[in-house]
């Protein structure tokens, strides 16, 4: 069977796997999930007991969850290394530091903004107080993000690979939150910019917004939450 990969929206972290897979360019399928509703089902823990995105249902049918374990499945199967390199080779070291930068102190960083948006009990002074606490750690980490990105067109070079991926989704969320201007930075302004206009990257967004939109031929549709639940869940 091909991969399933189960994304959420509004503005998931797990676009930017979906934008991989059409790099990878072999089949896959998507199961897309409602992050504000469907995923805090308890049936969804049957796929994922966190309640989170980004999983993935793998070829032999188990359910595979955390964006650096998707990644590393993904990169497993890049043999024409479209969108990873040699594992061996200081340009795969440097991509892993990279995405694990992005999917830790730079994705955290967004963490009280999230809660502050999200709290079911609205408390005006403790909102405040992430929200000046969030605003603080993303503009930290962006700084510190904007000093590790070199002079090439994307992260690693000429091409985008799997820190992009992992960047695309995740690095929107500075203007979702309007935490400052993005031209802050940029060199990841621009980077952002790059990856916004790629066609996989487009793809994958639409398909987010439940528009359509013409991918690859790599993906084969979408499959039902409920299909997905009652035949993978553990």
């Amino acid at each position: 069977m091909e991969p399933i990969l189960v994304y959420g929206f509004p503005a998931g972290s797990s676009m930017g796997l979906v934008a991989a897979l059409e790099w990878l360019g072999k089949p896959y399928r998507l199961c897309r999930v409602d992050m504000l509703g469907e995923m805090r089902d308890p049936s969804y823990a049957r796929i994922n007991a966190r309640h989170e995105t980004p999983a993935l249902i793998t070829e032999t049918g188990r359910p595979l969850t955390e964006t650096m374990a998707i990644a590393a499945w993904i990169e497993a199967r890049d043999t024409e290394r479209r969108i990873s390199f040699d594992p061996l080779s200081p340009e795969a070291d440097r991509m892993h530091q990279l995405m694990a930068y992005v999917n830790t102190g730079f994705t955290g960083a967004f963490s009280p903004l999230w809660v502050a948006m999200e709290l079911d009990n609205p408390d005006p002074a403790f909102q405040a107080a992430l929200r000046r606490f969030g605003r603080e750690a993303v503009i930290d980490r962006h700084d510190k993000l904007e000093a590790m990105i070199g002079d090439t067109p994307f992260l690693m070079g000429t091409r985008p690979t799997l820190a992009d991926a992992v960047l695309v989704g995740v690095g929107r969320w500075l203007d979702f939150h309007e935490v400052a201007d993005r031209e802050r930075w940029p060199k990841l302004s621009d980077l952002r910019r790059r990856l916004e206009s790629d066609p996989a990257v487009i793809h994958a967004t639409a398909l987010e917004e439940d528009q359509d939109a013409a991918g690859s031929s790599a993906c084969l549709g979408h499959v039902p939450l409920t299909q997905v639940i009652d035949r993978f869940g553990g």
